[in-house]
């Protein structure tokens, strides 16, 4: 059985032109899926019984299943954990916050990247998503949402995985999101999270898009990062800094830069400073992310007097300074959290 959500609209036009359907079919269904959230093809009173019979043969509509909800107690977070067609899994979050409901997606099931204080990246690399699977997480959020009168603003893909190892379907999906005859997501409402790959970020510079790009940083200085992301010996700061730059000269647009405090290994004032020297005079934000705690690495968070005093710092340097509040960490939610309950046996090699 096919994926739906792996069709892109031209891919829908040609399908049914071959079948002799009119040409209007193609936007009913796209429609039907994207805007109505159908989840059957019976459900589809605009369309010929034929179709849609042959369309239920051919194309599934669910192909995530939800194995695990888990709802922290302030009630604004919800953590899904969704088995794939092959037995895989990746996990995805319902963020509310005042008149925002932010959902969390993911790009790949594991992460290839390895940050030491990642609870994704200790359980490993599984696959890529496709394209369909990406946009199927926030359908099926969205159906959800919908029962309870509820819509979804903003998109961040910053769940499991990294992004811009696995490109295309990540731009295939944000187009989806973005596309005003389905979802119709504002661009600007819509984030890609990445460790840092120079090359992607020029590539996606060059895409034309609004989206909002966020780097995880995470240090300041090349020894440091090494430690703490592994991916990050193969790509010197400098560099990154250098290509960020490069983005925000061609896109007229800030980046923003993330960076996980963890007590006594990157919250010193030096480091601050090194920061700040860092950033000198780009167009960006910081957003400072006290450690959210896992089984698998033993660091802490400082103490709110640290984390503010690390943002004062940077902030009397005129660098765009915010201390974000992790929602669902009691849920194993937040940011760097995400690693599901269970393991699969088809990991990839």
């Amino acid at each position: 059985m096919n994926n739906f959500f792996d069709l892109r609209f031209e891919d829908l036009e040609d399908e049914l032109h071959g079948l002799s359907q009119p040409g209007f079919r193609a936007k009913q269904i796209w429609e039907g899926i994207y805007q109505q959230l159908l989840s059957s093809w019976q459900d589809f009173t605009n369309l010929p019984k034929d179709l849609c019979t042959f369309l239920e043969g051919r194309y599934s509509l669910e192909s995530l299943n939800v194995l695990d909800e888990t709802t922290a107690l302030d009630q604004q977070s919800t953590k899904y954990l969704f088995t794939l067609a092959d037995d895989n899994f990746v996990e995805s979050v319902i963020l509310r916050n005042n008149d925002r409901i932010t959902l969390c997606v993911s790009t790949q099931s594991g992460c290839p990247v390895g940050c030491v204080f990642c609870a994704t990246g200790n359980f490993g690399y599984y696959r890529d998503l496709t394209s369909g699977e990406i946009v199927e997480q926030v359908i099926l959020l969205s159906r959800l949402l919908n029962k309870e009168d509820e819509h979804i603003t903003n998109i961040v893909l910053m769940g499991m995985g990294e992004p811009f190892l696995n490109y295309d379907a990540t731009l295939e999906a944000i187009k989806r999101f973005n596309d005003n005859s389905g979802m119709n997501i504002g661009a600007r409402r819509i984030t890609i999270s990445t460790i840092g790959i120079p090359d992607k970020i020029l590539r996606f510079a060059q895409e034309g898009l609004q989206v909002n790009l966020a780097v995880s940083l995470h240090a300041p200085n090349d020894e440091l990062r090494r430690k703490l992301v592994p991916l990050a010996a193969k790509i010197k700061i400098t560099d990154l800094m250098e290509v960020c730059r490069q983005y925000i000269k061609i896109t007229n647009r800030r980046v923003t830069f993330e960076y996980v405090l963890i007590k006594g290994i990157n919250d010193q004032p030096q480091q601050a400073e090194q920061l700040a020297a860092l950033l000198n005079g780009m167009l960006c934000h910081v957003n400072l992310i006290g450690l959210n705690p896992t089984v698998h690495y033993p660091g802490q968070p400082p103490s709110n007097q640290a984390m503010n005093a690390f943002g004062h710092i940077l902030l009397s340097h005129r660098i765009p300074t915010s201390v974000r509040n992790s929602q669902g960490s009691d849920i194993q939610a937040a940011c760097g959290q995400l690693a599901g309950k269970v393991r699969k046996p088809n990991k990839v090699k």
